[in-house]
């Protein structure tokens, strides 16, 4: 008896068939496509679970905290010190986020859960920076060198980011936009950490206002497809346009 292991919300799912009796299942060769408005980027084997879409909630999380982040890089209304963002940066861009990735695993879904995963992990690290607690930002008794080490940290975020960028380049448009911006706007934080020029730092916040949008973006479009119910509310203008 055999059946295909199907999951219209992700990429590419490969069917599984068990043998009767055996207790023993075979992956086969033929693999499904669920085209180009696919929610995950990545090939993968979808395993058998009884877990919903995380997609939205990491999605949703990684943007609000990277919007109001980039908001207070760029000045907005006269912000100058980023420590409002400790709380979204522990508990949704980081707790929830990375609850998100651990669920994407027993998925088989390895990409969204090594980049929910990982981008949780970045906000909580970068929270306890600022949590006076830590003890991280007293060590430092000249503000530069803290500057250069918070440097070097946004550094290595921009390195795994470009990672991220490479697994994704040519197979998701939407995905490709949304690295793209957080490469430059950690590149840029980075430059503006060592440099300490305000426009380059504002620059960087540009680039994370408009990761924010389109995290929103895949945000809402992973939902949509989740739940069709909702799309069937939706006005029928709204859904030809």
């Amino acid at each position: 008896m055999s059946s295909a292991a199907s999951d219209p919300e992700k990429g590419r799912v490969e069917n599984i068939t068990s043998n009767g009796g055996t207790g023993r299942t075979r992956v086969s060769n033929d693999v499904e496509e669920y085209g180009p408005n696919s929610g995950d980027p990545v090939s993968y084997q979808r395993y058998p679970s009884h877990i919903a879409n995380p997609g939205p909630m990491g999605l949703f999380s990684f943007a609000s905290t990277t919007f109001i982040l980039s908001l207070f890089n760029v000045g907005t209304r006269g912000i100058s010190h980023p420590n409002v963002v400790v709380g979204m940066a522990i508990f949704a861009g980081g707790l929830t986020q990375f609850i998100a990735g651990m669920w994407e695993f027993p998925r088989g879904n390895v990409f969204g859960a090594t980049a929910f995963a990982s981008y949780g992990s970045f906000w909580m690290s970068y929270a306890t920076i600022f949590i006076p607690g830590s003890g991280i930002m007293a060590a430092f008794s000249d503000p530069q060198e803290l500057n250069n080490a918070i440097g070097i940290y946004l550094i290595a975020w921009f390195m795994i980011t470009v990672f991220f960028l490479l697994a994704v380049l040519r197979r998701n448009v939407a995905f490709t936009v949304l690295l793209s911006c957080l490469s430059v706007a950690l590149l840029l934080l980075a430059i503006a950490e060592w440099n300490g020029m305000e426009q380059v730092q504002k620059a960087g916040g540009v680039f994370g206002i408009v990761t924010g949008l389109v995290a929103f973006y895949i945000g809402v479009s992973e939902l949509l497809v989740a739940e069709p119910r909702a799309v069937a509310r939706l006005p029928q203008g709204l859904l030809h346009t």
